[in-house]
């Protein structure tokens, strides 16, 4: 599939079958955020994979949508503040920057596989983190739910002109 066609297919999934999700798909959506690129190649990451009913019962807990208690796989993704590069000029933090590009990496990897996800961002990190056992070191950045849309269609992009978003030689 070539990559514009790919890019098209990724969508926010927001509702999923009960199928279970192989595991060799499963290893390939982890690879691909594994092999993203970060800042001086610190790869300050770490995703925990849940699908365990009474693991994913406490991560429901953190992000009250119906929706997202249908995906048989949640995956947190965590920066490590502990590795992460800090811009010397004026200590900017790369962490976050680099699990998004990892996160990027895992969205478009499902989609290749015929899998859906959706980032979410809004949901209670302290209670995460409490119970997923993490260091105060480690940051809930985003959760992914994982697994197959429950509806085929993808829905058309709401997106902005590139002449509203791009600017040459200066704002």
């Amino acid at each position: 599939m070539r990559f514009s066609q790919l890019i098209t297919r990724r969508y926010s999934v927001r509702n999923y079958k009960s199928t279970p999700v192989e595991s060799h798909k499963l290893e390939e959506v982890l690879e691909a955020a594994r092999l993203a690129p970060s800042a001086v190649n610190f790869q300050p990451w770490h995703f925990i994979v849940v699908t365990q009913p009474e693991n994913l019962a406490k991560i429901h807990l953190t992000y009250h949508r119906e929706w997202f208690r249908t995906a048989p796989v949640i995956i947190i993704a965590c920066a490590d503040h502990s590795l992460s590069w800090k811009r010397s000029i004026d200590g900017k933090d790369s962490a976050e920057i680099d699990v998004a590009i990892a996160i990027d990496h895992l969205t478009l990897q499902a989609a290749d596989l015929g899998l859906g996800t959706c980032w979410v961002c809004n949901f209670d990190t302290q209670r995460c983190a409490e119970a997923l056992k993490l260091p105060g070191f480690i940051e809930p950045v985003a959760m992914i739910p994982l697994g197959y849309p429950a509806e085929e269609e993808i829905p058309e992009k709401k997106r902005k002109l590139l002449e509203e978003i791009i600017h040459w030689e200066n704002y």
